[in-house]
């Protein structure tokens, strides 16, 4: 991953951590203030939630204790490689897409970054300018060239 999904990841352990497990403590401790558990919706939702949360940490650690953090600016590189930013231009239609390489962890569409695991990420990896990309989407076939590379 790059050091901004490590960095983000860390951000949401912390809060989860510091926030999140102790107000949903405080949660089952208010619940559980109003009596019979068995027929508690409140109780039974906030140990729900603390569930998700602890389930959330648990994943949390594992994947930041196993991070393999790259820095794509010290990879060198003439093609598309994990961590870099490419232009891709739609062959039948013209228009333009800029998209940053990441782990599956980090992809987020709307701000630009993809998966090197998803099907365009792998279409392009590996690939060099002028390359033709053809991924097959649910809306149909869709055609890019690679015009660009950034670091």
């Amino acid at each position: 991953m790059t050091r901004q999904g490590y960095y983000n990841l860390r951000k949401e352990l912390e809060k989860l951590k510091t926030e999140q497990r102790p107000k949903v403590i405080r949660a089952i401790a208010e619940a559980r203030a109003h009596g019979d558990l068995s027929e508690n919706a409140e109780y039974s939702a906030a140990k729900e939630r603390q569930s998700f949360i602890e389930g959330r940490i648990r994943e949390l650690d594992y994947k930041i204790a196993h991070a393999n953090v790259i820095d794509p600016g010290k990879i060198k590189s003439d093609a598309a490689v994990f961590g870099c930013r490419v232009v891709l231009e739609n062959t039948d239609t013209g228009e333009e897409v800029e998209y940053q390489l990441v782990g599956p962890d980090e992809s987020d569409i709307k701000e630009g970054r993809i998966s090197v695991a998803s099907p365009l990420g792998q279409a392009i990896l590996g690939k060099k300018l002028g390359a033709e990309i053809v991924v097959n989407a649910p809306a149909g076939k869709r055609n890019y060239e690679l015009i660009e590379i950034l670091v």
